[in-house]
C-alpha cells in the first residue's frame, strides 16, 4: 500500500515537471505551423511579435522570413537585429544544448544548424557574423564562431567524427568522437570549405574556396587546398603589396 502511494506521488511529480515542457513544445508547433509560412511583410511582423513567446531569449528588431524551422525553440537565443532568411533550420533538440546568435547575425537562405539529439552541445555565433546560403553546422561537439566572420555558401562545419577502426562492426555502431571547433573573430571561409572536428581557425584567417581544414590554422593565415595548408600570412601579404604599390591605404 505504502509503495503504491509513493509510486503514485512520484508519477504525479514527474508529470508536474514534464507538463510545462510538453506544453511549450505544443505551443511551439502550433505557432510555427500557423504563422511560419506566411510571407512578408505580414509574416515577418507576426513572427517578430509572437516568436519571442517560444524562443529562449530575443533581442530587438528580430527579422524571420517564411519557411524557417525551429526545433526546441526555448533553447535558441537571439540577439538584437538578427536576420534569419527563408528555409533556415535551427535544431536545438538535444538535452542541455543551446544555439546562440549574437547581435546583427545573418543566417542566409537554407542554413542548417543542428546540435544533434546526443545533447550537451552549444553552438555559438558571434555578433555581425554572416552565414551564407546552404551552409551546415553540426554537433554534438561544441562550435564557436567569433565576431565579424564571413562564412560563404555550402560550407560544412562538423564537430564530430565516426570511429571506424573495427572492420567487423558497422561504422554507425562504433560511436563517435567530438572535440569541438573554434573559428575566431574576423575569419573568412570561402565557398565549399569543410572544417573538421577538433580544429581551431585563428583570428583574421582566410580559408580558400573548397579547402578541407583538418588541423589548426594560426591567426592571420591564408590557407588553401585539400587538406588545407598555410601559404602565407596576411601581414606579410599586406607588407609586400604596399611595397609594390598594389595596396593603397584610404586617405
Amino acid at each position: 500500500m505504502t509503495n503504491n502511494i509513493s509510486a503514485e506521488k512520484s508519477q504525479s511529480l514527474s508529470q508536474k515537471y514534464l507538463e510545462p515542457s510538453r506544453w511549450s513544445r505544443v505551443n511551439e508547433f502550433l505557432l510555427i505551423t500557423l504563422i511560419g509560412g506566411i510571407r512578408r511583410p505580414l509574416g515577418t511582423m507576426l513572427r517578430r511579435l509572437l516568436y519571442p513567446t517560444i524562443l529562449g531569449r530575443v533581442g530587438k528588431a528580430l527579422y524571420i522570413q517564411s519557411g524557417v524551422e525551429l526545433l526546441n525553440a526555448s533553447s535558441i537565443e537571439v540577439g538584437d537585429n538578427v536576420k534569419i532568411l527563408r528555409d533556415v533550420r535551427l535544431n536545438a533538440s538535444g538535452e542541455n544544448s543551446k544555439i546562440s546568435l549574437g547581435d546583427l547575425v545573418c543566417l542566409d537562405r537554407g542554413v542548417d544548424i543542428n546540435v544533434t539529439e546526443r545533447g550537451n552541445c552549444n553552438i555559438v555565433i558571434g555578433e555581425r557574423t554572416h552565414i551564407s546560403p546552404y551552409t551546415c553546422l553540426g554537433g554534438p561537439g561544441h562550435i564557436k564562431i567569433g565576431k565579424f566572420c564571413l562564412i560563404a555558401s555550402h560550407v560544412g562545419i562538423y564537430a564530430n567524427n565516426h570511429n571506424f577502426a573495427d572492420p567487423t562492426v558497422y561504422i554507425w555502431k562504433q560511436g563517435i568522437t567530438c572535440k569541438g571547433i573554434v573559428i575566431e573573430d574576423d575569419c573568412w571561409l570561402g565557398s565549399g570549405v569543410k572544417v573538421l572536428d577538433g580544429v581551431t581557425i585563428g583570428k583574421g584567417s582566410v580559408i580558400g574556396a573548397g579547402a578541407v581544414v583538418t588541423k589548426d590554422i594560426p591567426p592571420y593565415s591564408v590557407a588553401v587546398g585539400v587538406p588545407a595548408r598555410v601559404i602565407s600570412q596576411r601581414n606579410s601579404v599586406c607588407e609586400r603589396e604596399i611595397k609594390q604599390g598594389i595596396l593603397v591605404a584610404d586617405s
